[in-house]
């Protein structure tokens, strides 16, 4: 059994802080919120995430997880310090490091025996130095300092972390490689490895991780708005570029854009920090700017069908970047709401689980509904932004019944052609032909 304190209880620092209780160790969640603390003390999970709320319960239950705003004594009481501190990007595409520099400056006045932090945020490379630094300023005993960069998926972040495909640890630290290998051995019991490296390897290892995969998304959204030019079909394209295992099946789904906490900020950060060293990279640079252009993809085909579309009312199914999560963080239908009211149209919509994130961005410029049906009542066209399993099934009767003429735009290609041509629907997706109905 480990102390351990997490710094910082968002999302990775909520779900590490959780996993790891739940493999018998003693957690103590760190939070300058004290409303948030507190709630969380009342067993209330301050963020959706399939499972979490189960293994939450249970480790407050059994006195494993505990949440606080005193720092000092839950890094006193802990012989592992996880950061989990938000890295924003700054206007310039660089990660903000002011909260977890700042931390790491109390650390130093704190502690008072041997301590492992853990660098657990997504930090650009040179961070760990940077943050050995701050620490040492004011340390007077001996600590580590070790990159170990989360790889969640939103939706599946506690089976990532229980069952993770590999966990990276980066130090030169015997002593904290120890550790860390006690720390992670439960959870690569059926032999997935943990991958010793220096910090500079394990901080680039996540970055290039995640901008590998947007790379992968984007490649394939090109493909899909050729495929439209020449009248291919990218499902079929899709389907015989992913049998190849070199390439592999995952991340070729096309869409209108990738969104979410991590990889638009990890690839800008990525950018900035090759900028720095007077590096560019042309490949994932180009990745953003046609990543911009694919999250209007969508309206675009709106606008080419109706034309003006001042006092057009449009149902929009989806607002999360991605299904099972209710996170709107360069979420595509952000980006296509915002376009639509530009245009003078009305927008209703509805999600499972975004709507109150979504509130807070426009409030009462769109309407809101609680059901999904009713977002298109006698609406011009459904469009869909996020691939929500609840929308693949739907009743397609009562969707004609209720809108004005069946038409829909669909951004995640839900649903088959076939299907689409013979239920009357004009219907319109991503790199595949139009349905004219």
């Amino acid at each position: 059994m480990k102390k351990i304190a997490v710094i910082g209880s968002g999302y990775v620092g909520l779900v590490t802080g959780t996993c790891f209780a739940e493999t018998g160790n003693s957690v103590i969640c760190v939070d300058i919120d004290e409303e948030k603390v507190n709630q969380m003390k009342d067993g209330v999970v301050p963020i959706y995430e399939p499972h979490l709320d189960v293994i939450f319960e249970r480790n407050i239950k059994h006195d494993r997880l505990n949440f606080t705003t005193d720092l000092e004594a839950a890094v006193k009481e802990s012989e592992i310090i996880f950061l989990a501190l938000p890295t924003p990007p700054g206007e310039d595409g660089s990660a903000d490091l002011s909260y977890v520099l700042g931390v790491a400056e109390q650390l130093g006045k704190i502690i008072d025996d041997y301590k492992v932090i853990v660098d657990k945020s997504t930090v650009p490379v040179g961070t760990a130095e940077k943050v050995h630094a701050a620490i040492a300023k004011n340390a007077t005993v001996e600590f580590d300092v070790v990159s170990n960069p989360e790889f969640l998926r939103e939706g599946f972040a506690v089976d990532d972390f229980l069952k993770p495909d590999r966990v990276v640890i980066g130090t030169n630290s015997e002593r904290a490689r120890k550790i860390m290998k006690e720390l992670y051995k439960p959870f690569v019991r059926q032999g997935n490895p943990i991958i010793f490296m220096d910090e500079k390897s394990a901080e680039l290892t996540k970055y290039a991780a995640n901008s590998f995969l947007a790379t992968k998304i984007t490649f394939m959204n090109e493909i899909a708005n050729f495929c439209e030019q020449v009248g291919a079909n990218v499902d079929d394209v899709r389907i015989g570029m992913g049998s190849d295992t070199r390439i592999g099946k995952r991340f070729l789904f096309p869409g209108i854009g990738f969104g979410g906490s991590c990889f638009p900020k990890d690839v800008q950060a990525l950018v900035r920090s090759g900028n720095e060293v007077g590096y560019k990279f042309s490949i994932i640079d180009a990745v953003l700017k046609v990543n911009d252009q694919q999250k209007l993809k969508l309206i675009e085909k709106v606008k080419n069908h109706f034309g003006d579309l001042k006092g057009k009312e449009l149902g929009l199914w989806g607002l999360a970047f991605k299904p099972d999560t209710d996170d709107i963080r360069e979420a595509p239908a952000v980006y296509m709401i915002q376009e639509l009211l530009n245009e003078g149209a009305k927008v209703t919509a509805y999600d499972p689980e975004a709507m109150d994130n979504i509130r807070e961005v426009f409030g009462d410029k769109i309407t809101l509904v609680e059901h999904a049906y009713d977002a298109i009542e006698g609406k011009d066209a459904l469009l869909i932004a996020t691939e929500w399993g609840a929308f693949r099934n739907p009743d397609f009767n009562r969707i004609k019944e209720l809108l004005k003429e069946p038409k829909i735009f669909d951004g995640r290609n839900l649903f088959d052609l076939p299907e689409m041509e013979g239920l009357g629907f004009y219907y319109e997706s991503i790199g595949r032909r139009t349905i004219l109905g």
